[in-house]
């Protein structure tokens, strides 16, 4: 049995996060756990929570949960897809930029607690925080109400943003999908550049760009290089319609 890792300063956050939780219909035993997945790390050497940990575990739990639950009904929904496809589905299912629009919907960047410097200057509604966000709660849901209630809860605010990512084709690979496009219009293969690297060796954020010849044509951030390369190329075919009136190549 684990114990208690979230000592909250007042009474308020704990009811705050308890409300919130029974307001998705989640049957909540220890209410610690889900406080603990809203702590971002830049709290921890700010007064504003008592606290020996941040989400990190929480997330690195939520990710590996997700992904085996995202994996189990993929199997079983699509017995005649090859695994190849059905990889890509995954990938798209469990991306940050998905993750992090169904953690706007449920409007976990309410709750989320960030230092002063972080909501100064991105807020709490950073994408890429409200992602890892989601993954901690999953995480933590895993931890007090096991398996079954993780799967129901992913079922319910994850599988069910399949439909759209098949309609839009958003599981076919961005990187190579950017590609595509820029070697058949412009006869050039895009680029990608690390813009910014920050956090410690651990625990690193990577911001990329995505260029066709020397126009920057998207912009993304991941926890890997590999991770941030996708979410640029993906924002680049998002944007596809404005620059590319202004590439030079």
């Amino acid at each position: 049995m684990s114990k208690n890792i979230v000592s909250v300063s007042t009474r308020a956050f704990e009811e705050k996060i308890g409300l919130f939780v029974s307001s998705l219909e989640i049957p909540y035993k220890d209410i610690s756990r889900y406080c603990l997945a809203f702590i971002h790390r830049s709290v921890l050497n700010e007064n504003i929570i008592h606290t020996i940990e941040s989400n990190e575990r929480l997330e690195f739990l939520g990710d590996a949960v997700l992904e085996l639950i995202s994996t189990e009904l993929l199997f079983h929904t699509y017995p005649q897809k090859p695994e190849w496809e059905l990889t890509d589905i995954r990938s798209a299912l469990v991306r940050g930029k998905n993750l992090a629009s169904i953690g706007l919907r449920l409007s976990l960047q309410d709750y989320v607690l960030v230092s002063k410097g972080e909501l100064l200057a991105w807020g709490n509604a950073n994408p890429y925080i409200v992602a890892n966000t989601f993954e901690a709660f999953l995480g933590a849901i895993y931890l007090d109400l096991g398996y079954t209630e993780a799967r129901s809860f992913v079922e319910k605010y994850v599988f069910s943003t399949l439909g759209e990512i098949l309609d839009k084709a958003l599981h076919v690979d961005p990187k190579s999908h950017l590609q595509e496009i820029s070697q058949e219009k412009y006869l050039v293969t895009p680029t990608y550049e690390v813009l910014t690297e920050t956090g410690s060796d651990h625990n690193k954020s990577y911001t990329v760009g995505a260029y066709i010849g020397v126009t920057r044509v998207g912009k993304g951030s991941g926890s890997s290089k590999k991770k941030a390369q996708q979410e640029a190329a993906e924002n680049a075919l998002s944007w596809e319609a404005i620059w590319a009136k202004t590439i030079k190549v």
